[in-house]
């Protein structure tokens, strides 16, 4: 057992109380006792009610600070995507990239005439879409379909097409929701998912089974066009036939982008897509309950935890964890290698995300990052906070069963009260 560990089991088994209330301090203002922090934790906890709990470890000095119904499992909501974040770190390093890649059945004839057919095989990319929707919604880090298009154009030398242009999503399955929508589309992604998702999973006026994929057959089609390209065929969906051979191919950004763009405003399209993609390269198939055993498998082998996770984003209610085991695994990921850049890709007190406009003005703007988590009935909130000497602090505040906009004022009255201490 770990120095910490040892740490984290004392302060479970004997708990921390204190009789006097302290309020938080204002930024540069004097810094608060551990008396005074157990004491304002336990105050804004007993106001929220029964359904919540915390724990605060100082990873500087190596000591649990404070736990109050720590070990309760409850709902994580969006927090669920901490586990995603810390799984695909741990697989597939903050370098690792999603391919989209275009096969060719047939040959490459002179004058530039390709005999046969392309075929776009998605990779799982999140970003992968127009180069202005990119830039609209992602400022211009990802993988766009311009590119695969110039490649085949100037790199290969294509000038027509005798055949069609086909999308395949095999890469993962065609479920297109998540747990919470039975499987089904659901508005809370803000998107659509498949193996070979355009924009999001745009589909424009694609019907059938596989509409994703024959989008996006359907705007490489055209973009090959718009630069001169004569094709003789259409577009649609189908499966990559064995012995293809690549022609082109685009990767997204890299892992940590990636969570850069999934973490601070909790994108739960991005979080679904790669738990996904945690099962087609790591389990069984690329399906949400794969990934998902990824997750469970990889955040066990990291430390002695087992959340319940049925997810990527927390949108289901079924998930469960606890205040302790995602602070743990915070305590526990700071120092390793991957720890600063999970740490770094969160969104910041009053300046980034989900928190850009909470706790401006105080001690823990800018110094506290954190991953927030709603749903109804619903609200945690969890991170790091650099404190006014300089220690790193990792918290876990869940707050059940009361309005969110009380449990933000709850949240932020302690994560400020942390920040000071």
């Amino acid at each position: 057992m770990t120095r910490n560990r040892i740490a984290h089991t004392l302060i479970l088994l004997c708990g921390l109380l204190s009789a006097t209330v302290a309020l938080p301090a204002a930024a540069g203002a004097s810094t608060v006792s551990l008396a005074e922090l157990q004491a304002d934790l336990t105050h804004q906890l007993a106001l929220a009610g029964p359904a919540d709990g915390a724990y605060v470890y100082d990873l500087t000095a190596h000591q649990a600070l404070f736990s109050q119904r720590a070990t309760t499992p409850r709902p994580p909501a969006s927090v669920e995507k901490i586990y995603t974040a810390a799984a695909v770190l741990a697989r597939m390093g903050t370098s690792g990239r999603l391919s989209t890649t275009v096969y060719g059945v047939g040959r490459l004839a002179p004058g530039g005439v390709w005999e046969g057919s392309l075929y776009l095989r998605g990779g799982g990319d999140p970003t992968f879409g127009s180069s202005s929707f990119i830039r609209a919604h992602y400022g211009g880090v990802g993988a766009s379909v311009s590119t695969l298009a110039s490649q085949l154009v100037r790199t290969d030398g294509i000038h027509r097409i005798t055949g069609s242009v086909w999308g395949d999503e095999s890469y993962l399955d065609s479920l297109r929701g998540e747990p919470s929508s039975g499987y089904a589309p659901d508005p809370f992604l803000e998107g659509t998912l498949s193996g070979l998702a355009f924009n999001r999973g745009a589909s424009g006026a694609e019907h059938g089974t596989h509409t994703p994929a024959a989008y996006a057959a359907r705007e490489l089609w055209a973009t090959l066009k718009n630069d001169g390209v004569i094709i003789a065929g259409r577009y649609g969906a189908t499966s990559t036939p064995p012995g293809a051979t690549q022609l082109a191919q685009v990767n997204s950004p890299t892992i940590a982008q990636l969570l850069a763009l999934t973490l601070p405003p909790s994108d739960n399209y991005f979080a679904e897509t790669l738990v996904k993609d945690l099962g087609a390269r790591y389990g069984s198939a690329g399906t949400t309950a794969a990934g998902a055993s990824v997750v469970r498998q990889t955040v066990a082998s990291l430390l002695a935890i087992h959340p319940h996770v049925v997810d990527g984003s927390g949108l289901s209610g079924s998930n469960r964890t606890s205040p302790y085991e995602v602070a743990d695994l915070l305590v526990e990921m700071a120092s390793t290698p991957i720890g600063p850049v999970l740490r770094g890709e969160l969104a910041i007190a009053g300046h980034t995300g989900t928190l850009a406009t909470r706790m401006r003005h105080t001690g823990a703007s800018g110094r506290c990052q954190g991953k927030t988590g709603t749903l109804t009935g619903v609200s945690n909130l969890v991170g790091y906070c650099t404190t006014a000497d300089g220690h790193t602090l990792a918290f876990a505040i869940f707050t059940d069963g009361i309005a969110t906009r009380s449990a933000h004022v709850a949240q932020d009255h302690m994560a400020i009260t942390i920040a000071d201490y």
